[in-house]
């Protein structure tokens, strides 16, 4: 248990001491923009399906009437 414990506090100080952070600016801007990215990816990806799904729908409409 000691090791592990060890380990734990060994990985946060060189979180502190070794990692250089952006500053929190610079991460809100960052995520913002991924959050928008993600939007626009998955209503992009949504479409595509909407519009895949409407064609095979009428080309097996058209098989059958």
């Amino acid at each position: 248990m000691t090791k592990v414990v060890n380990y734990i506090t060994e990985a946060f100080q060189e979180l502190k001491t070794n990692v250089t952070w952006l500053p929190w600016s610079e991460v809100q801007r960052l995520t913002i923009i991924v959050a928008v990215f993600t939007i626009v990816f998955s209503l992009a990806t949504w479409g595509v399906d909407e519009v895949f799904r409407k064609a095979i729908s009428g080309f097996f409409n058209l098989i059958k009437g």
